[in-house]
């Protein structure tokens, strides 16, 4: 079933990329190629990573590859070009995978579904490499002046601000609801399970 939604997502992001360029036109047909391009290399460079590091992939890595592709490759789809891509998948899929393992340990941080070492170190990735692969000189469809240096600060910043902005409106939104709700249940019912505790239905006869 991981591997069904993974699929789905896969196709679905077709629609988010190319069809961001509001056209069916070269634009949307080189976001296309780039989303596809991407997202492989970063499934088969992740599951090298994990060869390597734990002696055998794994078809959830297969899966958490192909999204960290996907995330990386959004914010330079329309941008760069089909080799760029490809560079920017093969980095995306090894720097989520340290981004799951050893940044998640580094930082202690509770994330159950990985959403921050897939979604935002690949995203925080594509942004930045946005500005690096955009160049002519290396495929992208940058003008002929167009200056490595000044985009990447350009593309810094708009990082910054977003992680900012992002964390100002997350820690207010927290707030308000472990104040309304709590943001954590008790342990007596996280030891019986949610299914049971919160819903009252019962997911799995034991």
């Amino acid at each position: 079933l991981t591997m069904v939604g993974a699929s789905l997502l896969w196709v679905g992001w077709f629609g988010f990329n190319a069809g961001s360029a509001g056209a069916a036109n070269g634009i949307a047909g080189l976001a296309f190629v780039n989303t596809v391009l991407a997202t492989a290399a970063a499934v088969l460079s992740w599951i090298t990573g994990e060869a390597v590091l734990r002696g055998k992939p794994s078809m959830l890595g297969a899966a958490s590859g192909a999204v960290a592709g996907l995330v990386a490759v959004t914010p330079a789809a329309g941008f760069i070009g089909p080799m760029g891509s490809s560079v920017l998948g093969v980095l995306a899929g090894l720097v989520c995978l340290w981004g799951v393992s050893g940044l998640k340990r580094l930082l202690r941080a509770d994330d159950a579904f990985d959403v921050f070492g897939v979604h935002g170190i690949g995203g925080i990735l594509g942004a930045l490499l946005t500005g690096v692969l955009n160049a002519p000189g290396l495929g992208g469809t940058g003008a002929a002046d167009f200056s490595i240096a000044t985009q990447l600060g350009i593309q810094f910043k708009s990082v910054v601000v977003t992680i900012v902005v992002s964390g100002v409106v997350a820690f207010i939104a927290y707030k308000i609801a472990d104040m309304v709700f709590g943001l954590r249940v008790s342990e007596e019912d996280e030891r019986e399970g949610l299914d049971i505790s919160s819903h009252g239905e019962q997911a799995y006869r034991m």
